[in-house]
């Protein structure tokens, strides 16, 4: 599998089962699409503001709503591996991407596997283990939040000190030296938590010892 990163932004994703699983898939997904679960019931669980239909969807059903949603995903999240399955035909027949949840380790070609994530906006690091250990990736996944702390702070940072390196018509060698340095400077880590003011302060600095004065 190759990891990829899609924006849903705009997009429905259909959810078919209203168990803990589908709506924990309902809340993922909610962030940025249009989500709608489907189930003839649902558990005491956040779906994160997505759309919940009451119904009991057979395979004919099941095409019904995926011809009525039009969704970019699918997916798979009930408790029969027959119906996940028609689920996922229908999904391909529709040319939408897949996502069953009762599959683990060896996947079809062109299925999606929902990685766990972690944010710092705009930076966004996923761990997946082919469906094998979804322990093994949650684990991963609260050691790498505290690693990753300020991080977005310093993807801010650094795309503006690189957007105006390059108005500046600095050699791309040496600009991106530059920005290596500053990625690198735990005196920049350092002052992301006091403000970005200072920490722009200490990258120029940083930057100046690369590429000369901004001025010059």
């Amino acid at each position: 599998m190759i990891p990829l990163l899609h924006d849903f932004e705009g997009e429905t994703v259909l959810v078919v089962g209203g168990g803990t699983v589908g709506a924990r898939k309902a809340r993922r997904f909610a962030r940025e699409a249009e989500v709608v679960v489907v189930s003839p019931s649902f558990a005491d669980a956040d779906f994160g503001g997505a759309e919940r239909v009451r119904a009991a969807p057979d395979a004919e059903g099941v095409r019904e709503w995926i011809d009525r949603t039009e969704p970019a995903l699918v997916v798979a999240a009930t408790d029969d591996g027959d119906l996940n399955a028609t689920i996922e035909s229908a999904a391909r027949e529709a040319g939408a991407m897949v996502n069953r949840t009762d599959e683990h380790g060896g996947r079809d070609p062109d299925s999606v596997v929902v990685p766990a994530t972690v944010r710092d906006e705009p930076v966004v690091v996923s761990i997946a283990t082919g469906g094998a250990s979804p322990a093994l990736s949650r684990y991963l996944r609260e050691r790498i939040e505290t690693e990753i702390d300020g991080a977005g702070e310093m993807a801010r940072l650094t795309g503006d000190l690189r957007n105006e390196l390059q108005e500046r018509a600095v050699p791309a060698d040496r600009r991106r030296a530059a920005v290596r340095e500053v990625v690198r400077s735990g005196r920049v880590w350092t002052n992301l938590d006091r403000g970005s003011t200072k920490a722009r302060q200490v990258a120029e600095d940083v930057i100046s010892d690369v590429t000369g004065d901004l001025d010059d």
